[in-house]
């Protein structure tokens, strides 16, 4: 979550300095669009994105700027329908196997778990999606990770990647502490290249 659109480069440099290369740059502040289109600007090494996309409209302005993907917390109809009529490589949001047959019945089969922890964690996730397994259904979870259960989740087949704001937590961003967002990156990154060394 960035307040302050100058901050956008020098916390890209930062994850980028820890080994992090993908950001999801959050609608919830007014400095989001902004902030991404300096990152692409001048941090083209990283493949910034939009997350909390949660109508046509924003759809719309992302895929206007290019956004490398855009990301929902839930599964609206209108809002995917929306990404793939721009092209925009878009993730809806799942919590619940009813969100997950909503999602692919609208062609998604790359999906946000979240907020995972809240849900019930890996152990649900697992349980929730063994009927789908077979379809190739994939999921990025977010919400409560952390490098406690982070290599946990990567161990798991069905998971294509994680993310969450322990790296860059809003008051480091605030405070500008890009030295300390490099070591979370540095953790985060060594704990999953010990679980997925090729990744």
């Amino acid at each position: 979550v960035i307040d302050d659109a100058k901050h956008a480069v020098p916390l890209a440099r930062a994850l980028i300095a820890g080994g992090i290369d993908a950001m999801e740059l959050t609608l919830r502040t007014h400095a989001a669009l902004e902030a991404l289109r300096r990152v692409q600007s001048e941090v083209p090494e990283m493949l910034a994105g939009i997350g909390t996309v949660l109508t046509p409209r924003q759809v719309e302005e992302v895929a206007k700027l290019k956004a490398a993907f855009a990301v929902a917390p839930g599964t609206n109809p209108r809002v995917i329908a929306a990404a793939r009529d721009h092209g925009l490589p878009f993730m809806p949001g799942v919590a619940t196997p009813s969100d997950i047959e909503a999602a692919l019945e609208l062609g998604c089969r790359d999906l946000k778990f979240f907020p995972a922890e809240s849900c019930g964690g890996l152990a649900y996730l697992k349980n929730m999606t063994a009927p789908y397994a077979h379809l190739g259904v994939r999921f990025v979870p977010l919400g409560g990770l952390t490098t406690k259960n982070l290599k946990d989740y990567l161990s798991e087949a069905s998971i294509m990647a994680v993310g969450g704001s322990w790296l860059a937590p809003r008051p480091l961003i605030q405070a500008e502490a890009w030295d300390k967002i490099t070591a979370n990156a540095s953790e985060a990154r060594a704990l999953a290249s010990s679980v997925r060394p090729n990744n």
